[in-house]
């Protein structure tokens, strides 16, 4: 339970909601920040806007996902005005207090180490991550469905990475009949694809690898399909990239060659925010705990 814990939510999308819900089921107090148009009401939930006198007794602050931008602007689809936080905000918690996020733009590192104030990074733990990946791969196969002529079964693609989004990508497609390629740089990752039936390749050699792919899917956060790469593509090839923005592919090229290639970052949000968001409240919840019961024992 979670009762005696002040929990402050300051933006976020329907993912938030599911949070926001699990808390208020867990006997949490609840303040809203960034949610002036939501029509839902929680028990123990109150609205208050950003200011520094709104967070001074909060145990927990609740970011979105993708945190803030570099100029510290917080993004939320239930409030019209704009939600930016500052050294000021940081500066009224309380010393105990803790930060969770999806992830940490530098601005909001920064901004954290500076104040020592503890920054959580969901997206950073592997449970979260690898729950995720469901969503996420569901997404990916619809989006391919949608921007092709041909079925997943008996096409030639390639995943590149075989991280915890790239394994359960792998893994799904072929079990749709798909002849999947995985591409990798980590000798551990060769050996675990080949294990589980694909067929490995080092990112290093991609270029000659992506000769007679229908599909490409990337899950690395770096520029790896390079013009080069997107050379040797064939013209009804589509290039699906799954990393955060800007992504690992080169858009550009892409665009000039003809070839359809989509950035789809944050996909569980977007098709499947209810399932996300359940992932989210879980681990955010049972971490609340955790801390309470550490803070109670220091006392």
């Amino acid at each position: 339970m979670l009762t005696g814990i002040h929990v402050a939510f300051i933006g976020g999308d329907a993912r938030q909601l599911e949070v926001i819900k699990k808390c208020s089921e867990l006997d949490a107090t609840i303040t809203l920040i960034g949610f002036d148009n939501l029509e839902s009401n929680f028990v123990g939930a109150t609205k208050k806007t950003l200011v520094p006198e709104s967070l001074q007794e909060v145990d927990a602050v609740i970011l979105p996902i993708v945190g803030t931008d570099e100029k510290g602007h917080v993004e939320s689809i239930f409030c019209s005005n704009t939600l930016k936080l500052t050294e000021e905000h940081l500066s009224s918690l309380p010393k105990h207090c803790i930060l969770y996020t999806g992830m940490a733009s530098n601005y909001l590192a920064d901004l954290c180490t500076k104040k020592q104030l503890p920054v959580i990074k969901l997206l950073d733990r592997d449970d979260v991550a690898i729950y995720n990946s469901i969503p996420t791969t569901e997404g990916a196969i619809m989006m391919a469905i949608q921007n092709t002529e041909i079925t997943i079964h008996g096409c030639r693609l390639a995943v590149l990475g075989f991280g915890r989004t790239g394994m359960t990508l792998s893994r799904i497609l072929q079990a749709m009949g798909a002849h999947v390629k995985v591409g990798t740089r980590k000798p551990e990752h060769v050996a675990r694809a080949f294990e589980m039936g694909f067929l490995p390749f080092h990112i290093n050699n991609l270029a000659d690898e992506v000769k007679d792919l229908d599909l490409l899917f990337n899950t690395v956060p770096s520029r790896i399909v390079t013009a080069q790469v997107i050379a040797n593509l064939p013209h009804h090839s589509l290039i699906i990239d799954l990393a955060s923005s800007p992504g690992g592919t080169d858009f550009r090229y892409a665009e000039k060659r003809g070839i359809k290639a989509i950035l789809a970052p944050g996909l569980p949000g977007i098709v499947a925010p209810k399932t996300a968001g359940r992932i989210i409240a879980n681990t955010i919840t049972r971490l609340l705990v955790e801390q309470l019961g550490i803070r109670e024992e220091s006392k």
